[in-house]
């Protein structure tokens, strides 16, 4: 059995560059499995650093934007093989700069990324929140060849223009994921020369492990009779510790060759180019009036809309629906009647009651919507 350390992060390239030390050492069995945590975290607790299989290089919690948050079980096999596909496919390992949390498992994997290419990360200074001008800064002062960035950082970044954007073209590849993308931002990036990649992924899967709809090598993608996004193979985690409910342990599978599996909350459907596209969370789908309504379709027809930069879509408790759609969005001089109007002809039933204009979405992790914050705006608790 192997030890399990605290390494605390507060957005310092020092904390990270101890973090990423203590990684690489449990990587190589050097060391200690290691817990992250950032600023705020609770004290861990004596189950969360009770000793781990000699496998396990890092114990990782996960945001806990649907649910509880759990401690995942990361073997130093599947964190390897989630940084040597990530490589394999975007070309010859290099330098990454670190512009995430790197208590999370995506921030993670940028040090444990450039550790395996043989150079420490370039880390931004987090300690303020997330700066446009201090991202150009320290991309440009690193030289490196790759970063990650969660959609609210991107568009941060194609509105500053100028020294940012310039430093995000620079990049041999930007990974984007953390949350559902607005099409129309990626458009924008990549007419203005961004190399950017969508990523797909979990805690559970040592972070993205689908590019651009389409597995990396060793992850195996399949989708279920109802649509629900299972996945297996080298970068799947051993599982969560600690007391688990039953979907929990139900959540991994050990296929006949030893493979490891996940099964994920997601829906998902092949695309007619044969790419993955997810379609969002199961148990966010909204049931109105008998029909089955995914928020994501919702959130595509509002974000198709002039001036809209961001949406989220919630159901609340209706008497007579079962459930009332409601969105939330950020933009410029929006009006919510109008935007209603406008989406209502191509979404039918589907379309919002009420629309909400915020000044920013609640956010919760390193970037995903606070739906629950969503439905405490619009006056309701309850998942629907």
């Amino acid at each position: 059995m192997r030890a399990v350390e605290t390494v605390p992060t507060d957005g310092s390239p020092d904390a990270a560059a101890r973090l990423g030390a203590a990684a690489l050492a449990a990587l190589e069995g050097d060391g200690p499995a290691v817990l992250p945590t950032g600023p705020g975290d609770p004290a861990p607790t004596a189950d969360l650093l009770a000793p781990v299989d000699d496998a396990v290089a890092a114990v990782v919690t996960t945001t806990g934007s649907t649910g509880a948050p759990k401690a995942v079980l990361l073997p130093a096999d599947a964190l390897r093989a989630s940084a040597d596909a990530t490589h394999a496919r975007l070309g010859p390992p290099g330098r990454w700069l670190l512009a995430l949390p790197a208590h999370h498992v995506a921030g993670l994997q940028v040090l444990l990324r450039s550790a395996r290419a043989g150079v420490p990360a370039a880390v931004m200074d987090l300690r303020e929140g997330f700066r446009a001008e201090a991202f150009a800064e320290a991309a440009t002062r690193s030289g490196a060849a790759y970063t990650s960035l969660v959609p609210t950082q991107l568009l941060r970044l194609l509105d500053a223009g100028g020294p940012a954007l310039e430093a995000l073209r620079r990049f041999t590849a930007v990974l984007l994921g953390g949350a559902a993308a607005d099409p129309t931002v990626l458009e924008r990036a990549r007419a203005a020369g961004v190399r950017l990649v969508t990523t797909y992924g979990m805690s559970e899967t040592c972070g993205g492990c689908v590019y651009d709809g389409r597995p990396l090598d060793g992850v195996a993608v399949t989708l279920e009779e109802d649509g629900r996004i299972r996945l297996g193979g080298a970068t799947v985690a051993a599982g969560y510790r600690g007391a688990m409910s039953q979907a929990d342990r139900a959540a991994f599978t050990d296929g006949a060759d030893g493979s490891r599996g996940f099964r994920t909350n997601d829906l998902g459907a092949w695309n007619e180019d044969g790419r993955l596209e997810v379609l969002g969370r199961a148990d966010d789908v909204i049931v109105t009036g008998g029909e089955k309504v995914a928020p994501a379709t919702v959130e595509r027809a509002l974000l198709a809309q002039a001036g809209v930069r961001e949406a989220c879509v919630v159901g609340l408790p209706d008497p007579e629906w079962g459930s009332r759609i409601v969105a939330a969005v950020v933009g410029d001089g929006l009006d919510p009647d109008a935007l209603r109007a406008a989406v209502a002809p191509g979404l039918g039933r589907a379309a919002p009651r009420s629309v909400a204009v915020l000044d920013a979405l609640p956010l919760r992790g390193i970037g995903k919507p606070d739906r629950s914050a969503v439905r405490a705006h619009f006056g309701g608790s309850e998942r629907t």
